[in-house]
């Protein structure tokens, strides 16, 4: 489609913006596509008790070298985990004859921490109903106009539509995610307080943290108001939106956003589009605006495509600023956007987490659930080609980046005492899993399945 006339796509959104817009749902596929999560398929009996042996489990035990010195495989062992109610208490080269102890044998089955979605939405959505495109938008505000005018119709089908989305997210193998949830002047509260059902529901599958979003704006219409009563009400972050494009007044909006955050002892994560200085201002201004607040490690900005504009000094300088403050990024590595650098990210100690962000909503009609097919998506755009990059690729889709190995290849994962939060893979180790995306058979959450397809 061109940029002009009727056939407007969200692509062209982007250029004719220059805000390429994660929050219209830039999660396109490339290379394979994830294949249908295996959770809902016939299984087994699964653990029922607190306290159960899984049997014949692979885990990653180090790295083969080349004579270079260059890592060329990744050494696995197997071993048998004793949990013990939400945590495991034993590893075990070899099984006690005959303990007492139910044990479910997984075959050989690799265990990776189980995954983490920093970054999705599970309001203003599609999947879990008839199947229904997005309409087209010349803008962003175009798009938050045509929002305002359906979620009124919306509301009551969100319970339902947010369940759907968190069996379809979970069937890949996340246990934990940052949900983005709308808190504006049209419907208020009511899709804060319809998500938080569906996620209470599920609450045997996912671990949550939501952040209250004012998808329309912070500044007027008493959102500043709104956003209180939704962090008293089961928002646990502060959130915000391109605070120059969409509210108009950068500073004004993020000193109310750092207001509201300091007075509710909440942390932070807005949406950035805004590329270039646009959104590079605006990252500078909030790392300051933590910094005199001492809001140290409390900080994160989603997408961040400004970072991917910037070069040389002018990026190591914003990078810099913003690990002087402990701020991280969450990416949903989105098509037609220029992503964060991961590397230079890594080099000045910056975590970088991803999200699957819109899946099937008003936003995009794109979207599999899959933040291990993100990850993978990543290391393509990467080049992240040997065993090694694919091996700590991992990182970036577990809860606070927990990996089975470190750098170096010393086994830091699991350890007995360890939260019992596993993923159970056909992979055979996790550089496969990054890319092949091989299937979650299985998901332990706290000590119990979550998804069991044996």
């Amino acid at each position: 489609m061109s940029d002009t006339g009727l056939q407007t796509n969200r692509r062209n959104i982007l250029k004719g913006t220059l805000v390429a817009t994660a929050a219209m749902g830039t999660s396109g596929v490339y290379a394979q596509a994830a294949s249908e999560p295996e959770a809902g398929k016939k299984h087994s009996q699964m653990p029922s008790a607190e306290r159960y042996w899984l049997t014949n489990v692979r885990l990653e035990s180090g790295f083969e070298y080349d004579r270079q010195n260059q890592v060329t495989a990744t050494r696995t062992t197997t071993a048998h985990l004793l949990i013990n109610k939400d945590v495991i208490e034993r590893i075990a080269d070899t099984l006690p004859a005959d303990d007492g102890v139910a044990k479910y044998d997984m075959g050989g089955l690799l265990a990776v921490p189980s995954f983490a979605d920093m970054h999705v939405h599970l309001d203003k959505g599609f999947y879990g109903g008839p199947w229904k495109a997005t309409a087209q938008a010349s803008s962003v505000r175009d798009r938050i106009r045509q929002e305002e005018q359906l979620l009124p119709s919306m509301v009551e089908g969100t319970p339902e539509k947010a369940r759907a989305l968190i069996d379809l997210i979970t069937g890949y193998g996340t246990s934990y995610l940052r949900v983005q949830c709308n808190v504006d002047p049209v419907i208020k509260l009511q899709n804060v307080e319809k998500v938080l059902e569906a996620l209470h529901d599920k609450s045997d599958k996912v671990d949550f943290e939501m952040v209250a979003f004012p998808q329309h704006g912070i500044l007027g219409n008493g959102a500043d108001k709104l956003m209180d009563q939704a962090l008293k009400n089961g928002c646990s972050l502060v959130g915000g939106v391109d605070p120059e494009t969409i509210d108009g007044d950068m500073e004004r909006s993020l000193n109310t956003t750092m207001e509201i955050a300091v007075k509710n002892d909440a942390p932070i994560d807005i949406h950035l589009h805004n590329g270039g200085e646009v959104g590079a201002r605006a990252a500078r201004y909030l790392a300051k605006l933590a910094e005199d607040a001492k809001w140290h490690n409390r900080v994160a900005i989603s997408h961040a495509f400004c970072l991917g504009h910037l070069e040389g000094a002018a990026l190591d300088d914003l990078l810099a600023q913003m690990r002087s403050v402990g701020m991280s990024v969450n990416s949903a590595i989105s098509v037609g956007a220029v992503m964060p650098p991961p590397e230079a990210l890594a080099k000045h100690n910056i975590k970088m987490q991803l999200g699957t962000d819109c899946i099937n909503d008003l936003w995009s009609p794109y979207g599999t659930g899959s933040i291990l097919e993100r990850a993978s998506v990543m290391g393509q755009w990467q080049g992240w080609d040997d065993e090694y990059s694919l091996n700590r690729t991992l990182k970036h889709i577990t809860r606070d980046g927990i990996m089975p190995l470190d750098d170096k290849g010393n086994q830091v994962w699991p350890k007995a005492g360890d939260k019992a939060n596993i993923t159970l893979t056909t992979a055979s180790c996790s550089a496969e899993l990054i890319a092949r995306r091989n299937p979650a058979k299985a998901v332990i959450k706290q000590g119990k399945p979550s998804v069991w397809t044996l």
